[in-house]
């Protein structure tokens, strides 16, 4: 086996990570916010804890979410420009957008790193045990995670059809 097709394993592995991650953080947030409603109004007992622990699986469904979202290459793209330029100049912007994708991964992680590190010995106030340093976490691991999905799509190309990310595509019936 290759370099290449090991790389193209591990960040299949952490993709799928990413989206069992995220997935339950957005299964945790649909249980909890109408616990919390429902709590509130029907039984006019407010709990404190939904909201915030709301905040926190979003935090981790967004970051860790977008960095599998950009290696699916089904992130929000406007491609306009890209069909109206011809092939080389196509390639030059895709270059260049990729590299303010990597800045911006390289800025959540350095930033994120700090804003952990600053953040480290404060807690939440609903959930006194947790960190909230921790609660920041999924801020660089992301950036991480995204620069090593941008290193695959420069070294490797995209994923091979045999991804688990093709597994949802639409099948012919006939």
């Amino acid at each position: 086996m290759s370099a290449k097709q090991r790389y193209t394993r591990a960040m299949e592995w952490i993709y799928l990570g990413c989206i069992v991650l995220s997935g339950a953080a957005l299964v945790v947030i649909t249980l909890i916010v109408p616990l919390g409603v429902f709590m509130r109004y029907a039984m006019n007992h407010p709990l404190s804890w939904p909201e915030p622990a709301a905040v926190v699986m979003m935090v981790m469904f967004s970051f860790l979410g977008g960095a599998a979202v950009y290696r699916a290459n089904v992130h929000i793209a406007v491609e306009a420009l890209l069909n109206a330029v011809r092939p080389a100049l196509r390639r030059i912007l895709l270059w260049g957008a990729d590299l303010g994708v990597g800045l911006t991964a390289a800025f959540m992680l350095g930033y994120g790193v700090h804003l952990c590190q600053v953040t480290w010995y404060q807690t939440m106030a609903e959930f006194p045990g947790l960190k909230q340093g921790i609660v920041y976490l999924p801020i660089p691991i992301a950036g991480l995670l995204t620069l090593l999905f941008l290193v695959e799509r420069r070294w490797v190309g995209d994923p091979p059809s045999t991804s688990v990310m093709y597994s949802d595509q639409p099948t012919d019936l006939e």
